[in-house]
């Protein structure tokens, strides 16, 4: 053991001696990541502590535009390592980068943070962080839904076996099945839009949220001090702040955005299942790329990797949901630190696992692989038994006794059952039908009786009338989200 130790603490320096998080390594946007970065985090605090120093000098605090101008100029210049070791001495990381930043600016140490308490620019900061993060989350659903609103298009017309219970059911196309997982997603940018709508900044609010510190600070002057709570959040991108808070905002707020996500990793998950299976079948797969590998011993397999890592990181989505909720359940008064800890991981993680899922979702949208012959032998194997009725009408129509059809086509198709099952042969349920003669229809009548496009219903047009009224509005809205681009790493 104590060679063993040695060997670890000589290996410390080595990156690939500690653990790291495979969700920044192996499967989020560099973009997502960036959200949740210690630069964007830091620099976000500086933001607020200058929007705060200008919202109080714009009400009569003693400070001077030079001092405004020191703290403007380093907002991006974070002194990481003099952070650090502050931290180390005082034990509290808000107090930690107010010394830190008051190093770089030391005209303007003594008005940082006048007034505020660590939430102001903690918790200002975690709302604004979830915007611009829910912000990247809704461009990359739009691009999704962009692929496939032009996969749907294309293969409207396309019949193929519905499924229910993974059964053989009524015939639907390719395209129209993929606005049912459009049609989740139209769903899921609805509720990220309301959420955002709704999003408040925690604002200026004082040590138990009730501004009693400013009160002080502005000498009783209750018009300033709701001046100035408006001023920061106008100043950070929000329409307001929250009416009333505790030390923190409401932690609901948390529980509410996670869910909004968990919705999405739903849809995602229900899509890359439905890809799996059809893969499966050999009917669509995913992109394979030339050197792929699908198996390190069975050479000949392809799997899909893509999909099934997004049913993965969706679950993590999923289930991490629950965190928030039982945080927010458990908070005491007016604050209580077992948030503290939990939100530090369980909320990046969701963003950072559900934008791993939507990468993957764009890339297997735009690049689907279609094998239309494998769609229709499977279609022509199942559709001799959907299209008895038909037949069974259309004999009557010429005079035939409804009950003996019933009863031929019953002894027909327990028969060719039987050989499809039984001995695993072809369904020659029509072959069987046009041999008999007491159906009064040609061959060529039967065939045009059970074309498939006569059994898909109004699928094609409500492809189109769908896109045109839901999907294409939201597309034409958000057309900057178009240039966003899928990272698979791995």
């Amino acid at each position: 053991y104590k060679l063993y130790s040695r060997k670890v603490h000589i290996m410390m320096d080595n990156k690939y001696t500690t653990y790291t998080n495979p969700l920044t390594d192996r499967y989020c946007s560099k973009d997502m990541s960036y959200i949740f970065s210690p630069q964007f985090k830091f620099s976000t605090w500086r933001k607020l502590w200058v929007a705060l120093a200008e919202g109080e000098k714009e009400l009569g605090i003693n400070i001077t535009e030079e001092q405004l101008d020191e703290l403007r100029n380093n907002i991006d210049n974070i002194n990481f390592d003099e952070a650090r070791k502050i931290e180390k001495e005082v034990r509290h990381d808000v107090m930690s980068h107010v010394y830190a930043y008051g190093l770089q600016c030391p005209n303007a140490k003594g008005i940082i943070h006048l007034g505020a308490t660590s939430c102001y620019v903690g918790d200002n900061t975690d709302i604004i962080i979830m915007r611009d993060a829910l912000l990247l989350i809704k461009k990359k659903l739009i691009t999704v839904l962009n692929h496939l609103s032009n996969f749907a298009m294309k293969y409207k017309d396309m019949p193929t076996l519905g499924f229910t219970h993974f059964q053989p059911a009524q015939l639907t196309t390719v395209g129209k099945r993929a606005t049912l997982w459009m049609q989740d997603l139209v769903i899921d940018i609805e509720n990220i839009d309301f959420v955002l709508a709704k999003l408040k900044l925690r604002g200026v609010k004082g040590t138990t949220g009730t501004q009693a510190s400013f009160m002080n600070l502005f000498e009783g002057d209750e018009e300033k001090i709701k001046s100035l709570d408006t001023y920061v959040a106008e100043k950070m991108g929000f329409e307001k702040s929250y009416g009333v808070t505790g030390q923190t905002y409401p932690r609901k707020i948390d529980s509410i955005i996670l869910n909004t996500l968990s919705e999405v990793a739903q849809s995602a998950y229900k899509f890359s299942n439905d890809l799996r299976l059809l893969q499966s079948i050999k009917e669509i797969e995913e992109p394979f790329e030339k050197h792929q590998i699908g198996s390190s011993a069975m050479a000949y397999k392809r799997n899909p990797m893509r999909s099934e890592r997004m049913s993965s990181l969706s679950r993590i989505v999923i289930v991490n949901a629950l965190n928030p909720a039982i945080t927010a359940a458990t908070q005491w008064f007016e604050r209580t630190l077992d948030d503290s800890a939990n939100k530090r991981i369980s909320v990046p993680e969701a963003f950072l696992a559900l934008d791993g899922v939507l990468n993957l979702y764009i890339n297997i949208a735009e690049s689907m692989v279609i094998y239309d012959k494998v769609i229709a032998k499977h279609v022509n194997e199942e559709l001799p038994f959907m299209a008895t009725e038909n037949i069974m009408m259309e004999c009557t129509k010429r005079g035939c006794d409804r009950q003996e059809l019933h009863e031929r086509i019953r002894e027909h198709s327990m028969a060719a059952a039987k050989r499809v099952k039984g001995e695993g042969l072809s369904n020659d349920l029509i072959e069987r039908i046009m041999a008999d003669d007491y159906f009064k229809l040609t061959k060529e009548e039967i065939l045009d009786i059970i074309d498939p496009l006569k059994f898909i219903g109004r699928a094609p047009s409500q492809v189109v009338e769908f896109i045109d009224e839901y999907v294409t509005p939201i597309i034409n809205e958000n057309k900057d989200a178009l240039e966003i681009k899928s990272e698979i790493n791995v």
